[in-house]
């Protein structure tokens, strides 16, 4: 059956600001939703608070509304748009179902003969009540493991005792596992029971029986309104049940699952789809899996709807769920719709894969002082990586490689553990780098037998983790000069850096490339084809591996390369990797832009990155994406391959900006800002002369590298002394210290987690208000794009204050400076691109705080306020084909914006939740009010002073 003709206009609910367990998935889901609609004729009509994305792009949808999601805002829309048919409420993950529950159980749906597609509200009760699942579970003769539900302390207390320990807790309706728990000791459950009930909005929790040591899995489905259901992918996760799937280590294909039982969940998973509720859509279905030779499978939970595991699965293949799923809840039928990638096969054709994908979450512990860092059924991870190869140890070393931790893999870096204690603590209770404690402690020499009683990881992966030990072991008894060309090869078909091969036989990271070259090993690129090569793939999409040669019968030995390099102008766009506090989707909206825009101006864009999150690794928003570690070794050698002419560095965050150097180092030409001037802005030293040179005022500074200079440094500012790391992100290690004590011990702590780095020391302006300008400079003519002024005062990082466009409380004698300042900064940086320029003002002087030559936080907030496509003109600039002068700009806006930030401190009890230098925000929202009366305003602005932390 072809689309519905009955659906013409259709409501999209986003899911709003990014928190730890509901992150920019679903701004990749729900923007492949809304260009699948369109593709159809349907007018789209969306709702999302967050600024950030690419999702709230106004090219997106055919009416977006920036509104707080609430069923008000809800009711607004519906006024506002009586032609609306139905509503998608399955792209916006739990935010987004919960909020069409509440307008369902308002009768908001009903009032205006809106009906829901993709979902139906049966299928979300029935698997959000953890009571109703598991009724209807048993009903259907699926298994599950012991388990009761619980609406009070005294029954949790009953069921506790009748099950005895280890337990699991999970709180019913809730999000990213929030208020789950395990139990192992009968003195903590008291406490996890009252949290769990607590935190469930309906006071619910399901108790289990734990299963420790089972092994546990996901499916990807889909199903039509014809009952055709596809799998989309096996998923296993290398971590064992009680750990969030969202904090475990994740295989796709499933690699340790005997076919019979593979089959057996199949059959299952598309029963229990098929019992949930008639509805055409996604699902993500997770069950566990017995670890001895019977293979029992238990049913955990269902997912009606897309999810972080269905984003994984669509980049892990290749197959667009979201898009394919948009399509079937207006009708369609898989076998009516083609597979995006062949487009000579149907969408009912089941992907296969002939690689392995692995993905690691990111954490960002050191945000969350006194938090607890061992990871259990609450998700804690703010982010991703995921690693493609031929084999699950390349996969795994791309990944360890894409975190950005200062990790070049794998061990073989000099920076694992040594203390067999230490070690054993980290496996005993799961660990953040558990994947690296791992080998560390295969290279320590604790059997394996032992490692799989404690971690209860399938000995499968620990043999592979082995063999990487052995290989390593056998390299480092060779140098540069006598290691062979087989040796040498499988070490980089198991994914071993350049880097950690130089560790190991104790030379240099270029010794090793060159040597390598010399033999003839180099990268050749695959096609993602969602069918293991069986039907010619027509989408660029890339990964790379090492391949063993093949001779022909001429004699010509080759590795085949699927890559075929144009004869077009190019231009490479560096992603901007994991999210994490401090760089988030607000870089994937900036390099998505830049590659439109690129494209607009004729050249053949190519994207590399790393986050299977983001929309900017979706298979055709750029004419080729490598889906490659942002890491040197993988984008050199992308380079030399492609010879584009220029790479596009001031769009992806901190991650991109780290490699200007080693770019401009080998000749590499950079879009944009020079490398020299990207550095100078980083370089507070040399920042401040160009300021005194422009008679700029900036906070008195000085720099130490030890304590005693920090000490003596401190007697000449006068305290309090704001104390800050060099080349970092997101206000990393940042404080501000009142007395020597203080100083010493942040000093110090600074030196042993960041070795041989420079600390600023800045006299802090106390009382001061803090503003913060974003502007398009051509080398030549400057336009500020918004000047913001931050309620909460200066101290508060800018990524948690409140940011105001335009400002509120700014006299035009602080504004002409402002204005003043920006222009002969971004001249005297010689700008070519965006800047970012944050400002302290005291007693009417403005104070330069930091100025950044790149794309910032704050230019897709603005761009959504004035209605303007500030990235798309910066990009234009950076390619020389536009100047500044060659816009008309026409910024829009009544009353004020402000950018709104928003913490995930939920998930961590016992943390520090004041604010200060360091950013701790996970995501943002926006609000527009008509004036300052405004109430939200009045009351933002009477707590401005409550957090701020010295």
């Amino acid at each position: 059956m072809p689309k519905n003709p009955k659906l013409k206009s259709i409501l999209i609910i986003g899911s709003g600001p990014i928190v730890i367990g509901q992150a920019c998935e679903f701004d990749y889901s729900g923007t492949q939703a809304l260009r699948s609609l369109r593709e159809d004729g349907i007018e789209t009509i969306l709702i999302n608070s967050n600024p950030a994305t690419i999702m709230t792009d106004p090219s997106m949808a055919d009416h977006v509304y920036l509104l707080p999601l609430n069923t008000k805002s809800i009711v607004q829309i519906l006024k506002e748009h009586p032609q609306i048919d139905a509503v998608l409420p399955t792209m916006g993950g739990q935010t987004a179902l919960n909020l069409c529950i509440e307008a369902d159980e308002k009768g908001i749906w009903k009032d205006f003969g809106v009906e829901i597609i993709g979902v139906n509200i049966d299928a979300i009760n029935i698997t959000e009540d953890r009571e109703q699942f598991r009724e209807l579970m048993l009903k259907i003769g699926v298994p599950m493991a012991p388990q009761a539900t619980a609406t009070s302390y005294l029954k949790g207390k009953e069921i506790a005792q009748e099950f005895g320990f280890p337990l699991i807790i999970r709180a019913s309706f809730t999000l990213g596992g929030a208020g789950a728990s395990f139990v192992y000791k009968e003195e903590d459950f008291d406490e996890l029971l009252t949290r769990g009930l607590e935190i469930s909005p309906i006071h619910e929790v399901m108790i289990d029986k734990a299963l420790i040591g089972w092994k546990e899995y996901e499916l990807e489905l889909l199903r039509d309104s014809n009952d055709n259901v596809v799998i989309i992918c096996s998923i296993e996760n290398m971590d064992p049940i009680g750990i969030h799937t969202g904090d475990s280590i994740t295989v796709a294909p499933a690699m340790t699952l005997s076919d019979k039982t593979y089959q057996k969940m199949r059959d299952m998973a598309i029963h229990m789809m098929r019992n949930i509720g008639d509805f055409a859509g996604g699902c993500n279905v997770q069950f566990a899996v017995s670890p001895d030779e019977n293979e029992d499978i238990i049913a955990i939970e269902i997912n009606p709807r897309v999810s972080r595991s269905s984003a994984l699965a669509s980049k892990a293949t290749g197959y667009p769920i979201a898009k394919i799923a948009a399509k079937l809840a207006i009708g369609y039928h898989l076998d009516e719709l083609e597979n995006q990638i062949t487009k000579s096969t149907s969408a009912l054709f089941e992907p296969t894969l002939d690689y392995v994908i692995v993905k690691i979450p990111r954490w960002n512990f050191d945000k969350f002082e006194g938090s607890d860092r061992t990871l259990g059924l609450q998700m804690k991870s703010v982010g991703e990586v995921m690693g493609i190869g031929r084999s699950f140890q390349e996969a795994l070393h791309k990944a360890t490689q894409s975190l950005e931790i200062k990790r070049n893999g794998l061990g073989a870096d000099g920076k694992g553990y040594t203390n067999y204690e230490q070690i054993i603590e980290k496996l005993t209770y799961a660990s953040w780098d558990r994947v690296f404690v791992i080998y560390d402690a295969i290279q320590m020499g604790i059997p394996l037998s032992r490692i799989h009683e404690i971690t209860k990881i399938d000995m499968w992966f620990l043999r592979q983790y082995e063999e990487l030990h052995q290989i390593q072991k056998e390299i480092s008894t060779f140098t540069i000069d006598t290691i062979g060309r087989d040796l040498l090869l499988e070490a980089k078909q198991k994914g071993y850096g350049d880097r950690q091969i130089a560790h190991m036989l104790n030379c240099l990271e270029s010794q090793v490339y060159n040597k390598r070259d010399e033999l003839g090993i180099n990268r050749v690129y695959k096609l993602v084809d969602t069918c293991a090569a069986e039907f010619e793939a027509k989408t660029p999409y890339y990964y790379s591996t090492f391949e063993n040669d093949v001779e022909t019968a001429d004699g010509t030995r080759y590795a085949h390369n699927e890559s075929i390099v144009s004869d077009k102008k190019k231009v490479i766009v560096l992603g901007s990797g994991p999210n994490r506090i401090g760089q988030g989707i607000e870089f994937d909206y900036c390099c998505v832009h830049g590659v439109l825009a690129a494209a607009e101006c004729g050249y053949e864009t190519i994207m590399i990155n790393c986050n299977p999150e983001t929309v900017s690794t979706d298979f055709d928003t750029a004419d080729k994406l490598y889906f490659e570690p942002v890491f040197w070794e993988h984008i050199y050698d992308i380079i030399r391959h492609e010879k584009p002419e220029g790479v596009i560095v001031q769009l992806g965050g901190q991650t991109a900006l780290k490699l200007a150097e080693k770019l401009s180092k080998y000749g590499i030409k950079i879009l944009g800002t020079s490398f020299e001037s990207l550095d100078l802005a980083e370089d507070r030293g040399l920042f401040s002369n160009l300021l005194k040179e422009n008679n700029i005022p900036y906070p008195k500074f000085d720099i130490a590298t030890t304590a005693d200079e920090a000490a003596a440094i401190a007697d000449v500012l006068d305290f309090p002394i704001l104390v800050r790391p060099s080349y970092v992100l997101g206000g990393q290690g940042m404080k501000i210290v009142i007395n020597k004590q203080d100083l010493e011990e942040h000093v110090v702590d600074l030196l042993r987690r960041m070795p041989g780095n420079q600390l600023l020391l800045d006299h802090y302006l106390d009382g001061a208000i803090e503003a913060e300008a974003d502007a398009i400079c051509d080398g030549e003519n400057v336009y500020i794009i918004g000047i913001m002024e931050h309620i909460e005062p200066c101290g508060i990082h800018s990524g948690d204050s409140n940011a105001t466009l335009p400002p509120f409380n700014l006299g035009e004698f602080v504004m002409q400076q402002i204005k003043d300042h920006t222009k002969k900064i971004a001249l005297a940086l010689n700008t070519v691109g965006l800047i970012n320029i944050q400002f302290a003002i005291k007693d009417d002087i403005v104070y330069i705080i930091e100025a950044n030559p790149r794309a910032s936080r704050t230019v897709p907030f603005i761009s959504k306020a004035y209605g303007e496509p500030y990235v798309n003109y910066a990009t234009k600039v950076m390619l020389g084909e536009k100047k500044v002068t060659d816009f008309d700009f026409k910024p829009k806006l009544e009353g004020y914006a402000i950018k709104q930030p928003v913490f995930s401190f939920n998930k961590f009890h016992n943390v520090n939740k004041k604010l200060g230098p360091e950013m701790k925000s996970t995501g943002e929202s926006i609000l527009f009010i008509e004036s300052l009366k405004d109430d939200q305003f009045y009351d933002l602005y009477a707590r401005r002073k409550m957090y701020l932390s010295k």
